[in-house]
């Protein structure tokens, strides 16, 4: 097992490197770059969805000493569009100050080697480092990715297991409506459907739509704390929690089913083992395989991707939204930092997902497994 967890330690590094390669390819060379985002401010032509991120470009770069719209014409401000008028030197001091007076592999050596060192430096539009506004935004990936997964797992394990059980029951039947009406229902449908019954919408009050606290948050008592917590989560993670559930409980289910039909179930149950026993003894251990398979990704799709709707809806400042801002607004810093960190830590989820395996099954040999 040693050797195996090395080589996919040292797998990671040529990995990591193609993610940040491939991102910086398509990002970085899209147009309406960070130095067009302040252009399009200045010239008070800014409609994008995130023009109210504070800040404010004119403000963030007027310590360059140079009055913006002096001057004339030159070949550095021809190839930004909108950038008629402007002093040819604010341009250039403007792509200094975002790296672009440099070429793009010198660029992307540079990134690569700040990276590997955890150095993501500063947010271009906001006047703070990468690393502190990730920690800022990240309980609340943390709080519905980690619940989400959990409560989806809660559910659709058990769930599944009956299904196989009992299949082709009526219980099989009504579960199998009620997941496919689940599963088909968008997430983001559903918050909204669960604001206007529940978040004073329509009909009830009964839950906050803000935060993930109460401003009395601080004068709380633990156990007030705690509830407060959960009151704030529960309708994001209802939301979240829908389609993640039924799709946990289909895989489960179709996975016990082919377990519980094979040869060495009826053995079992020839040498006279109790259903309970041939169920949990036997046929758990290898049909969780497989959901343990899954694991990575649907924790990776709840941390950081399946958020970003849910995250508007309730007003919850996580990575999610500030992964969407960062990317219309061409804030490279945020987006290449937040590319790393999440393709780094799927690729250790990843890790442990396969670690997870012996314990589940001591059977299965990672020594002389080829990477």
């Amino acid at each position: 097992m040693a050797a195996y967890i090395i080589r996919r330690l040292l797998l990671m590094i040529p990995t990591i490197l193609g993610i940040m390669a491939v991102t910086f390819a398509v990002i970085q060379f899209a147009p309406g770059g960070p130095v067009e985002q302040v252009i399009a401010k200045l010239q008070g032509t800014d409609v994008s969805a995130t023009s109210r991120i504070g800040g404010g470009s004119g403000g963030d770069f007027g310590g360059t000493g140079v009055d913006p719209t002096a001057g004339g014409q030159s070949d550095v401000t021809s190839k930004y569009r909108g950038a008629q008028g402007l002093d040819p030197e604010f341009i250039k001091n403007l792509e200094k100050e975002f790296g672009f007076d440099k070429p793009p592999l010198e660029r992307f050596g540079l990134m690569v080697w700040n990276y590997a060192r955890f150095d993501f430096g500063d947010s271009f539009f906001r006047d703070v480092s990468v690393i502190s506004l990730i920690k800022e935004k990240l309980p609340v990936s943390i709080s519905l990715g980690v619940w989400m997964t959990l409560i989806s797992y809660l559910i659709s394990i058990p769930l599944g297991i009956r299904k196989a059980v009992r299949d082709g029951s009526a219980f099989d039947v009504w579960t199998s409506g009620v997941i496919i009406v689940a599963y088909a229902v968008p997430g983001f449908l559903f918050a909204i459907l669960l604001v206007v019954l529940f978040a004073g919408g329509s009909f009830f009050d009964w839950f906050p739509l803000r935060g993930l606290t109460s401003e009395n948050w601080d004068q709380l008592s633990w156990p007030g704390k705690i509830v407060d917590y959960f009151w704030h989560l529960a309708l994001p993670l209802t939301a979240m929690a829908l389609s993640a559930f039924a799709t946990s409980a289909l895989l489960t289910k179709n996975s016990f089913l082919d377990e519980i039909r094979k040869q060495y179930v009826v053995t079992a149950r020839s040498k006279g083992l109790t259903e309970s026993q041939v169920l949990y003894g036997h046929v758990f251990r290898n049909a969780m395989l497989l959901i343990i398979a899954g694991f990575p990704g649907a924790f990776i799709g709840a941390f950081f991707a399946g958020s970003l709707l849910i995250e508007n809806i309730f007003s919850l400042d996580g990575l999610g939204l500030l992964g969407f801002e960062s990317i219309v607004k061409r804030d490279y810093a945020v987006v290449f930092a937040t590319a790393y960190i999440f393709g780094l830590m799927g690729l250790i989820v990843q890790l442990i997902s396969d670690i997870t395996y012996t314990l589940v099954d001591p059977r299965i040999d990672f020594e002389s497994r080829e990477v």
